[in-house]
């Protein structure tokens, strides 16, 4: 299979191409970067050198694609995908989107938090790249919208409790996410330069994140009715990795045993998402440079209150790597080719 990369200079780009450096009979036959044109990619980003074909490579600019892959990976800035999707859907290519312009379904909701849509025709069409929700969707897919990184993790730690009926959405749902500076991508900015960020710890878009509409359009439809939930995101000293802690009420009477036989259930067939035994807690650094979800399933002694603990690599299973998973349900490869590794210790 011949696949492009659009936007390859970034973290995101940069983590697709380390991933498909191992796929045998696949080959990344050109990459993208407007501000890296004509470099060639291993001299740009040298811990690539001497892997697949990518001394061979040259950052292009991104312009007249159509046709040249078989499958794309968008990794641009949001805004951008949505001009580049018409003219890449030619013929049989499959498209995964790694930006936010096709995950909301409402073009006005995109609009409110984004810009305007300037492709809502295929808003319907795009399958939410989220393969423990949507994989017989994704299989049949042309275009898939990859999930944002704390969407991944929040939608993944709460979507069993809510298929099972078990929340009370008297109270209101609340999701607390810490992730590594990686998020913010590979543009420097004072707010995530070292000094900035070592030996600190903040919140940040406190008010309002454009990352919430995302889980609460999928949990919703996994509830049948509209859900809401507060979620706060906040900027940790370390590179990769999410936490999100998520607090729920339950039902009255529903027991931790219970909830965790909901987990175990849903999750029986889906081989990147690892439950922790009750008790135990997931951390960042166990789930680091893979696709998997960790969860970890407690219940506060005093409040009552239901916590969830999921953990991802942001970069990985909050990007490139989910975008892989996504391509190979499209092309009708086994889930897990090319991610089964174990995680980077220490």
């Amino acid at each position: 299979m011949r696949i492009g990369i659009i936007g390859a200079s970034g973290y995101a780009g940069q983590e697709l191409l380390r991933l498909l450096a191992s796929r045998p009979g696949d080959e990344v036959v050109f990459v993208t970067s407007r501000q890296e044109a004509g470099q060639r990619l291993t001299e740009v980003l040298p811990f690539l050198a001497s892997l697949a074909n990518y001394d061979s490579l040259k950052f292009e600019e991104p312009k007249g694609l159509a046709g040249r892959a078989d499958a794309y990976f968008l990794a641009v800035q949001h805004g951008a995908a949505m001009s580049l999707v018409p003219e890449l859907l030619v013929g049989e290519a499959k498209v995964v989107d790694l930006s936010a312009d096709f995950r909301l379904r409402d073009p006005e909701e995109y609009q409110k938090w984004y810009a305007p849509h300037s492709a809502p025709e295929f808003l319907a069409e795009a399958a939410y790249g989220l393969p423990e929700l949507h994989a017989e969707t994704i299989k049949k897919a042309r275009l898939t919208a990859n999930p944002g990184c704390y969407p991944t993790s929040v939608i993944l730690g709460l979507a069993p409790a809510v298929k099972a009926k078990v929340v009370d959405y008297s109270q209101i749902i609340v999701a607390d996410s810490k992730s590594g500076v990686t998020g913010a991508g590979r543009g420097a900015t004072l707010s995530n330069s070292f000094c900035e960020v070592q030996d600190n710890f903040s919140s940040y878009k406190t008010s309002a994140h454009r990352h919430a509409p995302e889980m609460v359009q999928e949990l919703s439809l996994i509830a049948s009715e509209k859900i809401d939930l507060a979620f706060t995101p906040h900027l940790l000293p370390i590179n990769r990795g999410i936490l999100s802690t998520i607090y729920f009420k339950g039902h009255s009477g529903v027991a931790l045993e219970e909830l965790w036989g909901a987990y175990q259930a849903f999750y029986a067939h889906s081989p990147f998402v690892r439950l922790r035994p009750l008790g135990a807690s997931p951390k960042t650094a166990d789930a680091r440079g893979t696709n998997f979800c960790d969860i970890g399933l407690f219940q506060d002694k005093i409040s009552g209150l239901f916590k969830i603990v999921s953990v991802i690599d942001n970069l990985c299973r909050g990007a490139a790597g989910q975008a892989v998973v996504n391509l190979n349900l499209m092309t009708g490869k086994p889930e897990g080719f090319g991610l089964e590794f174990a995680p980077f210790r220490p």
